[in-house]
């Protein structure tokens, strides 16, 4: 039996709640149920509206009342791991120097790669990018790569060289997790401690589906250009057979208007979306960004819904094509177009990647399994703080 832990979890939380939010919970959650004793040191980015443009710069290179805030904290409740899901803008990387000081070792997930890149998916212009992987950064505050502003970008870039300089990515953090071996070996190549770096995926807690008719395909996300929104609407025009449920909003929500076999379901909530990919054929996945670990694929896999998605980044690993999934070309509206039409063609196929999907989840992405992975990770770095080894 795992002896309780004393977890604190870090986090800066995004105006509009996403992906890295809702893992945090989840985490959370998990930990919780298993009696592990845990405190949440949590700041919101709404926060922003309230302090000077200036303000906000300075807190996001370091947040002097952030790490006095931390270290307070950390005195009171005297944990035995810290564990940072983000720390940006206004916590800053300054609480990885007060953790390092009192000796409490600090695991930091990286959801993101906001350590490499100012946009933090290596985009730029609907192309990957990678201008900036290894290098110093300049490139994205001179492409305005952050919110299309080039003083933004400046103070993302120079908080990301400030503590590349004085060492704070490659000393004071214990651990970093990394959702899989294609997010590992970015941040390797960017200048991370390839010793320090471990993998543990994304997880969901969900009981079997109940099996059913299933029909038509679902599209669940941001609607927004890195999502591929565009080349899903340009491959719903070319495949008029195919009916899309899309269930999200965002900036590109109009493109989906007088969309043929498109319907707009809004934003969802997470039984909601569980009751769609239940009766959903396929999820289309059509990033054209680098993802780190979509809660979205996870969530299907667990609902044996297979997965049509961009042979770019992390999916390929992620989707087995013709095994648990479908792959297309990135970007390319016609793949997919003829994707959906062999998935149409094909329901005995799809239906058996689905349950070849649902035993992928049982396999790895389960909660239990993503326990047993975070505790060794935890115990790992709770034991190179005692040892003083790397």
């Amino acid at each position: 039996m795992i002896q309780p832990v004393k977890i604190l979890i870090v986090h800066n939380s995004y105006q509009q709640n996403g992906g890295e939010d809702s893992v945090m919970e989840a985490e959370k959650g998990m930990l919780e149920r298993r009696g592990h004793i845990i405190k949440l040191f949590l700041r919101q980015n709404e926060t922003l509206r309230h302090i000077s443009r200036a303000n906000a710069a300075a807190q996001t290179i370091w947040s002097l009342p952030g790490a006095w805030d931390f270290e307070a904290v950390l005195r009171s409740f005297n944990p035995d791991v810290v564990h940072v899901h983000n720390t940006f803008p206004l916590i800053s990387p300054s609480i990885y120097w007060v953790a390092n000081r009192l000796g409490v070792p600090v695991v930091q997930t990286l959801h993101n790669f906001r350590l490499l890149c100012p946009q933090a998916s290596f985009l730029r212009g609907g192309q990957v990018c990678e201008d900036c992987l290894g290098k110093t950064p300049w490139r994205g505050a001179a492409h305005a790569c952050y919110r299309d502003s080039r003083l933004q970008s400046s103070v993302v870039v120079s908080m990301v060289m400030l503590h590349r300089m004085i060492g704070t990515w490659q000393n004071k953090v214990t651990r970093y997790i990394a959702l899989n071996e294609f997010c590992r070996n970015k941040f390797i190549q960017g200048g991370l401690p390839a010793a320090r770096i471990v993998i543990k995926p994304n997880f969901v807690d969900a009981a079997a589906p109940v099996e059913g008719v299933r029909a038509g395909f679902l599209f669940v996300g941001r609607l927004s250009a890195e999502k591929g929104v565009d080349v899903l609407v340009d491959a719903a025009n070319i495949c008029s057979s195919s009916v899309i449920r899309v269930a999200g909003g965002g900036p590109q929500a109009a493109l989906l208007e007088n969309v043929p076999g498109v319907t707009r379901l809004g934003p969802l909530s997470s039984d909601s979306v569980r009751a769609e990919m239940s009766q959903a054929m396929a999820l289309i996945l059509p990033s054209i960004c680098y993802e780190g670990f979509p809660r979205t694929l996870v969530e299907a896999f667990s609902s044996s819904l297979p997965v049509i998605a961009s042979r770019l980044g992390s999916l390929p690993e992620l989707v087995s094509d013709g095994v648990t999934g479908i792959l297309f070309d990135p970007g390319n509206a016609n793949d997919l177009a003829q994707k959906l039409d062999w998935a149409l063609q094909h329901p005995g196929e799809i239906a058996q990647m689905g349950r070849n999907a649902r035993a992928r989840y049982e396999a790895e992405f389960t909660a239990e399994r993503n326990y047993q992975q975070l505790m060794a990770i935890y115990a790992d770095a709770i034991d190179a703080v005692k040892s003083d080894t790397p």
